[in-house]
């Protein structure tokens, strides 16, 4: 049954909303004729039962001034009432039970004492009788009797008391023009529904096209979208909604990011293949001349060697970037733990120091507390630090560490060096991946511009982020890492839970980790368990916090 409704019920949305408003149209009318119909046969049938009790009224009054006579006398008093009314199809049936005496009518043929119809069968005249008689039997209060030649007759019926015996007085009026007024209605319903519903469906079908023109033309987009093209755009069509025009713009965005993604994707696998390309091919090389030579020399060994092993290390370090950008993108990126700011960035600079030689200097540490992944803090201040030593002369060059406790509950570490400084237009650019402000020194370096790159992945998965800016004294390079002191990474990606709660959040449909925890598979870091109402464990999507296209300084 249910395959034959989905063959039957139309998937246009066009037609499925002319559907719809054709049957909202016959359910309200269908509501609205049996109001008005049942309302047409209330109100008639209450005028009706205001006309018999007003003429029965008016019967007994003339049977209680009678009080007191024969009934014989009482009898005739009401025939000659009774004859100045007689009965027509638009009139009254009066009539009056007198006990002794019959029945006083305007309309005898009804009770059946009319004589013979020779044109009617016997059996016919015989159950007219029936009928006829049922009218002699008294019923106090209203009733619907059928009738002879009158159908269906609405009486009321009452008695009066005249000494040791009563009289039962009443009155009676057909319910055909009930009938017939409720059938009108029903027509006038009818001949008005059809019209009204034959306007309805083409206005709602031509209401569709227009409401579903905008969803054919994104599935036209979204099919040469599919096939490669993402250049098409979508262009609502004067005097289109605000909603479709949302719509529309917001498709349209959807589609700048994809091609966005998709450039930044190709330029960073061209960026990478050239990156492993030319040591690939340096150590090529190297092979390549140990294997010209029928008998190299232990010194030509030990030179190639060494060429070797300082590619592979490049090619080392370069995929550990990389793979260190891929895991920001992560749900357990960071451990967050309690940092106490003193004895962490004393030791810490104590450690850089030692790296290259260089004027390392460091400002007051205010006596406070981070909630940080210490690893990944330690490690965005070693690159900003070797990006300033690559950028400052040996022996005399500045490189310096601020550390300032900022308003707003954050934190900001701010590395300062007097070489040549950044470029304005370059500030926006030194954080992108394998960018590079100085190719030549990079390449002398062995940098491949991740450095910096790897600080904005460490500084957004902390909820904070990193500006490139002027030193304030006229050159050099200042680039301020801002933290907040309770870095929660997984608020910052959701916001506050129900009723404005944290969110507790749990790793998700994982291999099992230490502990027992349970922790995302590689490349599927995208998901997280959150607790939710009874405890139960629903998974949650993970925005990005990895790397995105943002400004920066002196690229390492």
């Amino acid at each position: 049954m249910r395959p034959l409704l989905s063959r039957l019920v139309p998937r246009s949305l066009r037609w499925r909303l002319t559907l719809w408003v054709a049957g909202v149209m016959l359910l309200s009318a269908g509501i609205i004729f049996a109001v008005v119909y049942s309302d047409t046969g209330s109100r008639l049938r209450s005028q009706i039962d205001r006309d018999i009790a007003g003429n029965t009224a008016q019967l007994s009054d003339l049977v209680s001034s009678l009080r007191g006579r024969p009934s014989w006398q009482v009898a005739r008093a009401i025939d000659s009432y009774l004859g100045a009314q007689p009965y027509s199809a638009t009139s009254t049936l009066l009539f009056a039970l007198v006990p002794g005496e019959g029945t006083a009518t305007n309309h005898p043929e009804l009770f059946g004492f009319a004589g013979r119809d020779d044109a009617e069968p016997g059996a016919e005249q015989q159950r007219e009788v029936g009928l006829g008689r049922t009218l002699l039997t008294p019923r106090n209060g209203y009733s619907v009797q059928r009738v002879p030649d009158a159908g269906k007759l609405r009486i009321y019926e009452r008695s009066v008391r005249l000494g040791a015996s009563s009289v039962t007085v009443g009155a009676g009026q057909p319910l055909a023009a009930v009938e017939q007024a409720q059938h009108g209605v029903a027509q006038a319903f009818i001949i008005a529904g059809a019209v009204m519903l034959a306007i309805a469906l083409i206005a709602s079908y031509l209401a569709g096209a227009r409401v579903s023109l905008p969803l054919r033309r994104m599935a036209a987009v979204a099919t040469r979208v599919d096939a490669g093209d993402l250049e098409p755009r979508m262009t609502p069509a004067e005097g289109s909604g605000d909603e479709i025009r949302v719509l529309a713009e917001s498709f349209n965005h959807m589609l700048d990011r994809l091609a966005e993604a998709f450039a930044s994707q190709r330029e960073f696998i061209a960026d990478a293949s050239h990156e492993l390309r030319t040591p690939i091919t340096v150590i090529r090389g190297q092979l390549e001349v140990l294997a010209a030579s029928d008998n190299p020399s232990a010194q030509e060994v030990r030179r190639a060697e060494r060429v070797v092993q300082a590619e592979i290390t490049r090619i080392t370090r370069l995929v550990d970037d990389l793979l260190l950008l891929a895991q920001s993108e992560r749900a357990d990126f960071l451990r967050l733990e309690p940092i106490d700011l003193p004895p962490f960035v004393t030791e810490l600079w104590d450690g850089v120091s030692l790296t290259a030689d260089r004027r390392f200097e460091l400002s007051d540490v205010p006596h406070a507390s981070l909630r940080a992944d210490p690893d990944r803090l330690a490690q965005a201040l070693r690159n900003l630090a070797g990006n300033a030593v690559a950028h400052t002369s040996e022996h005399d060059g500045l490189v310096r560490l601020e550390v300032t406790r900022l308003a707003s509950e954050r934190i900001r570490f701010s590395v300062l060096d007097d070489g040549p400084g950044i470029p304005d237009a370059e500030r926006e650019r030194i954080f992108l991946r394998f960018h590079r402000t100085d190719p030549a020194r990079a390449s002398r370096d062995g940098g491949a511009g991740l450095g910096l790159a790897i600080v904005r992945a460490i500084a957004e998965a902390h909820g904070g982020r990193v500006v490139a800016a002027d030193s304030g004294n006229g050159r050099g390079a200042r680039i301020d890492l801002e933290l907040p002191s309770r870095s929660d990474p997984v608020q910052h990606l959701f916001g506050p839970g129900e009723g404005g709660q944290p969110l507790p959040v749990l790793p998700w449909a994982g291999q099992a980790a230490e502990g027992g925890a349970s922790r995302p598979r590689r490349g599927s870091g995208r998901l997280l368990g959150a607790v939710g109402q009874g405890g139960a464990l629903r998974p949650l999507p993970v925005r990005r916090c990895g790397v995105r296209p943002r400004a920066g300084p002196q690229a390492g």
